[in-house]
């Protein structure tokens, strides 16, 4: 959601923001921005539209030269997509601009307190309100009108901040929105995220919540709200810089659909060590995992799909009992968190605003918090009492596919852990369940392998106004992300329902042509869900089936079958949900869609 990206140094600004700007495409934004110094004054360019737009408007930064900038693609909040409202924002003089990642929660009284002292407003935006609070406090010294404003406004917010009297230094600050800062031979840098730098570096630090930086084109200094200089240690970024490319693939959601063999494998292989599940960075003795008497997993979108699975899951194999909250109801509704309970929380970037407010609500009550997180150094990874990585390296389209694939492995293997530890599992169930999760990554590959018969089926439903899944148990949460997978870059509505709730209303809107992708792994439910599509099918419905290879008797009740290798019922998740992956992959490429963009939505939502 939103991307910043600043650079003072020695070479020309505009094409290297332009250049970081495009690594942030996949946080989703409507519009983009430049504020460029040129050696007298700040210059600004905004547009709405994609980044190409912005590209074409300064020739690719030719028109706008200067050393130091900041940069922005906006998602809009406070005010409709347009370039009044693009970003960067300036000062009534526009001796001042501001690019800001977040949302200022009171910037309504401030905005009448700014308007009282006969200041104008050209936006809706709340941004600008800190352009003119940092003109009203600025004194000639930046840090003092910085920590006034910061000690006034309330909300998230990631600042990258210039000011024409002091051209040889550009200024970033952060609450609860992340930024990092990274630095080369030739100038330093400022951005939402890595991908944006790791063209130019790999050595970055991440800012603190109320961290304030200045960056000149040789060195960083950091500060507290308070001006008291701290000292930060830099880390350097091991990724693969190809792994933020598309490498020939069509999307980049295509991409991390193949990637996602390596993905599983990845984070399932170095945790098996002697037919045992060792996950070094968890930090959780055997004490401390008997000690567990609920758990409460907190996540949003695809990652609490993951949450809703590892409930079945962990249940069933550790008997500890699991609740499932959407992170935005949990932090709201005043949770009951009972002696031995613990918080697991799921987040791809580690950055999501409600996943990392629950944390912090459940350690403010004195819980500890497990947090399973893609990102290294992430504010989860770093605020969290124990983590879990999954190792599934960048993942730039918006729609999640490798990080959900590689979350539901990393709680296949905690589940496995827990129910060892707490003598649920039996040595040769064990030993069996640790040999079916070494060949997913092999059957997941077989599956992708499969994509021509279901792109051939996905353009038989380009046209499709709705579509329903259903599914039962483990089978149910596989349907909540196969549904959100096509509504979300398909825009054709779609629902997620479990099959045993079809008669109490749902039934109801199944039409002639109708689609229902049934899903059907679980034994022990099979043949009351072929009772289900017998229902629909009655009704008019075109029956599309997910089930694993055997179950012939499944023909009988759909009218197009895709079977799934066998594997244990409880892994079944990682491999059912890639033909619904490329269902969902396939209509929407066939409408013309933007794949890894899809509208209205971002990759990482770091604002409520």
């Amino acid at each position: 959601m939103c991307g910043i990206v600043g650079y003072i140094g020695k070479k020309q600004a505009a094409p290297i923001i332009l250049d970081g700007l495009a690594k942030l495409e996949y946080r989703g934004y409507d519009s983009a921005g430049m504020a460029i110094y040129d050696g007298e004054k700040i210059n600004i360019k905004k547009s709405v539209g994609r980044l190409n737009v912005l590209e074409n408007l300064t020739h690719g930064g030719e028109t706008m030269p200067g050393v130091l900038g900041i940069g922005h693609t906006r998602w809009a909040t406070h005010g409709a997509p347009s370039d009044e409202n693009s970003h960067p924002h300036f000062n009534k003089d526009e001796t001042i601009a501001v690019v800001h990642n977040g949302i200022i929660e009171n910037y309504l009284p401030l905005k009448k307190k700014m308007m009282d002292k006969g200041y104008e407003f050209r936006s809706e935006t709340d941004t600008e309100v800190l352009a003119h609070l940092l003109d009203y406090y600025y004194k000639g010294n930046p840090l003092e009108a910085i920590t006034k404003v910061l000690h006034r406004v309330e909300g998230s917010y990631a600042l990258g901040i210039m000011f024409a009297e002091h051209p040889d230094e550009i200024f970033a600050v952060r609450k609860d929105s992340p930024l990092i800062v990274g630095q080369n031979d030739d100038g330093c840098f400022i951005a939402s995220d890595v991908p944006a730098v790791l063209k130019y570096t790999r050595t970055v630090t991440y800012v603190e919540n109320q961290e304030i930086v200045r960056l000149r084109d040789d060195h960083m200094h950091f500060y507290t709200v308070d001006e008291e200089e701290i000292q930060k240690t830099p880390v350097t970024i091991d990724w693969d810089a190809n792994a933020a490319e598309k490498g020939g693939y069509e999307h980049f959601m295509l991409k991390e659909m193949y990637e996602q063999p390596k993905t599983v494998n990845d984070t399932i292989s170095p945790r098996i060590k002697e037919n045992d599940i060792v996950i070094e960075e968890l930090n959780m003795s055997d004490e401390d995992i008997l000690a567990v008497k609920k758990i409460h997993i907190v996540a949003c979108g695809s990652a609490y799909h993951t949450g809703v699975t590892a409930k079945y899951v962990i249940e069933g194999l550790a008997r500890i009992p699991v609740e499932v909250d959407v992170a935005s109801e949990f932090r709201y509704r005043n949770p009951i968190l009972e002696e031995g309970a613990l918080v697991v929380v799921i987040s791809q970037s580690g950055e999501t605003a409600d996943t990392l407010a629950a944390l912090r609500e459940s350690q403010a009550r004195g819980f500890k918090v497990l947090g399973i997180v893609n990102v290294v150094g992430s504010s989860i990874a770093r605020e969290a009492d124990n983590v879990m990585y999954t190792w599934a390296g960048p993942e730039i389209a918006v729609a999640t596919t490798k990080a959900y694939s590689a979350q539901l492995v990393a709680l296949y293997l905690l589940a496995m852990k827990f129910g060892k530890v707490r003598g649920k599992i039996s040595d040769a169930e064990f030993k069996e369940m640790l040999n079916d999760l070494k060949c997913l990554p092999d059957q997941i590959e077989l599956l992708l392998g499969n994509k021509e018969r279901i792109q051939r089926f996905a353009n038989r439903y380009v046209g499709a106004k709705d579509v329903f899944f259903i599914g039962r148990g483990i089978d149910y949460a596989i349907s909540m992300e196969g549904s959100l997978k096509l509504k979300e870059i398909s825009y054709i509505h779609s629902e997620a329902y479990a099959a045993g709730e079809l008669k109490h209303g749902t039934i109801s809107l199944i039409e002639e042509g109708t689609l229902v992708a049934a899903v059907s792994t679980q034994p022990a439910l099979f043949q009351k869900t072929i009772s289900n599509m017998v229902e629909v099918k009655a009704r008019g419905a075109f029956v599309l089936a997910v089930t694993c290879e055997g179950n012939k008797e499944i023909e009988k009740a759909a009218d197009y079958v895709i079977y799934i290798p066998e594997t244990n019922p409880y892994f079944a998740n990682s491999l059912a949900i890639i033909p619904l992956q490329l269902f969902g992959y396939y209509v929407a490429v066939g409408k013309g869609c933007d794949v890894d963009k899809p509208r209205n939505l971002a990759k990482s939502v770091t604002v409520e």
